[in-house]
C-alpha cells in the first residue's frame, strides 16, 4: 500500500518550525513555495474545474452510448425477424 504525502500546506508548517528566525522562516517558505509551483507546474495536471468538466462530458457519452447500443440491438433483432427462415 502506498503512503500518502503529506499536504503542502502541512510541510510548510513543519519547515517554518525548524527554521526558526522569522526573517529566514520566510526565506525558507517563499522558496519552498516557488520549488513546489515549479514541480507542480512541470507536472501534466488539469484544474479541478476543467477534471469536472470533462467527467460530465464522460457521463452524457456513456449515457448517449448506451441509448445507441440499445438502439442498434432492436434494430438488429427487428432486422433478423424480416430476413426469410431457411
Amino acid at each position: 500500500m502506498a503512503l500518502k504525502p503529506p499536504p503542502i500546506s502541512e510541510v510548510l508548517q513543519q519547515m517554518s518550525a525548524l527554521v526558526g528566525s522569522p526573517g529566514l522562516r520566510a526565506e525558507v517558505d517563499k522558496g519552498a513555495r516557488a520549488l513546489a509551483q515549479s514541480a507542480l507546474g512541470k507536472l501534466d495536471v488539469v484544474s479541478r474545474e476543467e477534471f469536472d468538466a470533462q467527467a460530465a462530458i464522460l457521463a452524457r457519452t456513456r449515457a448517449r452510448v448506451a441509448e445507441l447500443e440499445a438502439e442498434l440491438e432492436a434494430l438488429t433483432r427487428e432486422f433478423e425477424s424480416l430476413k426469410p427462415q431457411t
